[in-house]
C-alpha cells in the first residue's frame, strides 16, 4: 500500500524573521484548538508607530512588546484580548488610557 502525504510544505525560516506570505485567508480557517495570536508587529506598524511609542501609548512595557514582536513570547489570554481591541479602535483605546487633565 503506496501512502502519500498531501499538502505538506516544507519552509526553512530562521527565528526572529517573517513569515513567507501566502495566499491563505486565515481568518477563514477554523480549526478546533487553534488560539488566535495577534500580529502585534504588523499591528504597531499599520499605526506608524515604533515600539517606544506603542508601548508609551498602549501601557505595555517596551520589553514585552519586543518579546511578542520578535516570538519568543506569545500574549497571554488577557493581552491577546486587550490586543485584540486595540486593533479594533486603536484611537478609542488611546484616548481612555491618556492621563486625566
Amino acid at each position: 500500500m503506496e501512502m502519500k502525504q498531501i499538502g505538506i510544505i516544507s519552509v526553512d525560516h530562521e527565528p526572529g524573521e517573517p513569515y513567507p506570505e501566502t495566499d491563505t485567508d486565515w481568518a477563514a480557517v477554523d480549526i478546533p484548538g487553534l488560539i488566535p495570536v495577534p500580529n502585534v508587529k504588523r499591528l504597531r506598524e499599520s499605526l506608524s508607530m515604533t515600539q517606544e511609542e506603542f508601548a508609551a501609548t498602549y501601557r505595555i512595557p517596551v520589553g514585552t512588546l519586543r518579546d511578542w514582536e520578535q516570538c519568543r513570547k506569545n500574549p497571554d489570554a488577557p493581552a491577546r484580548a486587550y490586543l485584540t481591541v486595540i486593533a479594533r479602535n486603536p484611537q478609542a483605546v488611546a484616548e481612555w488610557l491618556k492621563p486625566a487633565a
